[in-house]
């Protein structure tokens, strides 16, 4: 599994925000068996099961693996690449040019190959707006999924002075996004700093680690607190608020063997008004919900 994916759920369970000093539409027409139906579903590895794939409304993938997304659509169903709007990793083969240009700053401090965005810069708009967007897009994905976007607040918490105006960024270059693509999906995790201004842009929000996560110290799955849980839905409600055709997504962690407690996140997150998926931290495979 690639190492950002795991960063990622770093980064949504809080490990960045405590480094920086911050906390972190359709269904498918033809409904599959209950026993493998899927809302929607996460998979970054590279050998994504076809079945389970085509029984998801909505599926994101990692588009850089070297495959054809084509045996993966179900009937109806929406699928949404993978994009890092907040850090670029060195292995990317446009790193160097950003380098070049300035537009990257201090590396990620919970994994030194990845190098922070400067979303102020004007070669990382251009880079998004005619490089990485497009070339997820030119795959047949019908839009994106935007990652690392609560770096901006945590890089203006860390210092409001030199990193002045990052969240004003981030807002701008999602609505320049909508604005030259704006018949894509986009769904975007957390963010919540650029929620009052996003919510109208974006088509889904997503709610990563809402009532569990993966407790790196002890090393096991984790419940979170009805306190914790009630921050991260206010927001998600409050962007809802902003744009009522808002799709409110949510991702929790669990073992799939203690199917009594997975399909106690689902229930609870439905009970909500969510649509949830819950999966192991990798999120390098689908993993069915249990029968009810």
């Amino acid at each position: 599994m690639p190492r950002r994916k795991i960063m990622r759920r770093i980064l949504a369970l809080g490990a960045t925000a405590l480094t920086l000093g911050l906390r972190s539409r359709s269904e498918a027409t033809a409904k599959p068996r209950a026993s493998t139906a899927r809302r929607w579903g996460v998979d970054y590895g590279a050998t994504t099961d076809p079945v389970l794939a085509k029984a998801c409304a909505l599926l994101v993938l990692e588009p850089h693996h070297a495959r054809p997304i084509a045996p993966l659509r179900g009937p109806g169903s929406i699928l949404l690449g993978y994009v890092s709007f907040g850090e670029v990793e060195r292995s990317r083969p446009y790193f160097a040019g950003l380098e070049k240009a300035g537009a990257l700053r201090a590396a990620n401090p919970n994994w030194p190959d990845a190098r922070l965005a400067d979303l102020r810069h004007p070669a990382w708009r251009v880079a998004v707006l005619d490089r990485l967007v497009p070339a997820i897009l030119a795959l047949g994905y019908d839009g994106i999924f935007i990652d690392t976007m609560d770096n901006a607040e945590a890089m203006e918490r860390q210092d409001p002075v030199a990193n002045k105006g990052m969240v004003a960024a981030g807002v701008s270059l999602i609505a320049a996004v909508r604005a030259r693509f704006p018949r894509i999906r986009i769904m975007l995790n957390r963010g919540y700093a650029l929620l009052p201004d996003v919510a109208p842009k974006i088509d889904y929000l997503l709610g990563e680690a809402m009532a569990s996560r993966w407790n790196f110290t002890a090393k096991h799955y984790e419940l979170l607190s009805d306190s914790d849980w009630a921050w991260q839905a206010g927001r998600l409600r409050a962007a809802q608020v902003r744009n009522p055709a808002l799709s409110l997504m949510t991702l929790d962690y669990w073992d799939p063997a203690d199917t009594k407690q997975v399909a106690a996140l689902y229930a609870r997150e439905r009970a909500a008004g969510f649509s949830p998926y819950v999966a192991t931290l990798a999120l390098d495979r689908l993993v069915l919900e249990p029968a009810g």
